[in-house]
């Protein structure tokens, strides 16, 4: 606190007067601030020290004795003895409040201080103009008692932030642990610790970050996000609330990945499993990029196109015989096969679909029948081909020029 001109031209004499009657006021004057505060804030917990003492009390006198020392010795250690205005700051984040009624208080103890200086002023004839700048001064101070808590505050804040991380990332790894031997019970009371009340349902998603340095996206508190993977995952509750599917579209804006299908909270692992299995496509180009993508609408590409050795070995064992053409005619075929599986309607149907006459329909089932015999009569056999078959074209329109980037 800088000393002022109006009051450096005070005689010393004056000046120390009123100090030591300031001095000599501050157990009484502190005492009567704290009562007018907890008269204006009843709610106000009152914690104290060791001795027994409350803590706001010390905190009042103390900035009172720094203030008034600081009239007199100029270079007086500033803020000596004011960390328990850093306590008052750190105390608001426990009580999960913010610092809005905490500087409220101070501001109401600085005019309480100042009437009382003021009569002291009067009472050994400090001129107006140094008692006026004695009240800037004092506003001045007030914002040092604020800094102080502000740092307290952060500080707590920050803490309590990190451990709630902490706790977060216990929970999900709980939830998504696919051998979990922890009983319903023990999600529970983790949840609980981080006040997060635990869903019947859940949606797991997968996260490619934008950049390496993105901070995490501004999901609301019925998200939870593991940020420390590199390709981040995400828990959401209840994700077919009304509602929710909105806010969590514009809270990913810039992101991308894949929330897995929506499934009871036990079984959480399976909905991770489906993500993966999106954001492999989608690294492939297989499936859409630069979103968040919600695996409940690409069902399709990600029953058929995931297990590729396995769909190729049925199509190897099932298109065998139409080898033998040659291959644009082979393609033809295929063709007209799948969309005869598809629509079990007769030449007129097909060709409407594929765009050819009748006839060239009628060709193709012929020779397809010659070639793959009985087996077109199977279901069973019809079912495999109509797999293959539908993800051969689905593979191929995805890795197609602009799909899927």
């Amino acid at each position: 606190m800088a000393v002022r001109p109006a009051w450096r031209d005070v005689p010393r004499l004056r000046a120390r007067r009123f100090a030591a009657l300031a001095m000599a006021e501050v157990p009484a004057l502190a005492q009567a601030i704290l009562t007018e505060i907890r008269k204006e804030y009843p709610g106000l917990p009152l914690a104290v020290d060791d001795s027994g003492e409350p803590m706001a009390l010390v905190g009042i006198r103390r900035a009172l004795e720094d203030f008034v020392d600081h009239l007199v010795e100029e270079d007086g250690a500033n803020g000596r003895r004011l960390e328990v205005f850093q306590e008052f700051g750190r105390g608001e984040v426990l009580q999960g409040r913010s610092l809005d009624s905490l500087q409220a208080i101070y501001r109401l103890g600085v005019r309480l201080a100042w009437r009382r200086l003021a009569e002291i002023g009067q009472q050994v004839e400090i001129p107006p103009p140094a008692m006026y700048e004695l009240v800037e001064s004092g506003f001045e101070y007030l914002d040092g008692l604020v800094a102080q808590s502000v740092r307290g505050y952060a500080e707590a804040a920050a803490r309590q932030a990190g451990e709630r991380l902490r706790l977060q990332r216990r929970l999900i790894t709980l939830m998504l642990s696919e051998h979990r031997t922890d009983p319903t019970d023990a999600l529970a009371e983790q949840a609980r610790r981080i006040g997060w009340p635990l869903p019947e349902r859940v949606a797991v998603g997968v996260l490619l970050r934008p950049a390496p340095e993105s901070v995490a996206p501004a999901v609301g508190q019925d998200v939870l996000l593991d940020m420390e993977y590199e390709q981040p995952r995400m828990v959401v509750a209840e994700p077919d609330a009304a509602g929710r599917p909105e806010l969590l579209r514009r809270a990913m804006t810039g992101w991308s990945g894949a929330i897995g299908p929506p499934v009871p909270l036990v079984e959480a692992a399976k909905s991770l499993h489906w993500a993966w299995a999106a954001v492999r496509l989608m690294e492939r180009g297989l499936l859409p990029a630069g979103q968040v993508l919600h695996c409940t609408e690409h069902t399709e590409a990600l029953v058929l196109l995931p297990p590729e050795e396995l769909i190729e070995d049925l199509a190897r064992r099932c298109l065998a015989p139409l080898d033998q053409c040659a291959p644009a005619h082979s393609r033809r075929l295929v063709e007209t096969l799948l969309a005869w599986l598809e629509t079990r309607g007769g030449a007129p149907e097909i060709a409407a679909r594929l765009g050819v006459h009748p006839q060239t329909v009628r060709y193709r089932l012929r020779q397809i029948r010659e070639l793959l015999g009985d087996e077109v009569d199977d279901p069973d056999r019809r079912f495999e081909l109509e797999l293959v078959l539908r993800a051969r074209r689905l593979r191929a329109a995805r890795a197609a020029p602009g799909r899927g980037r």
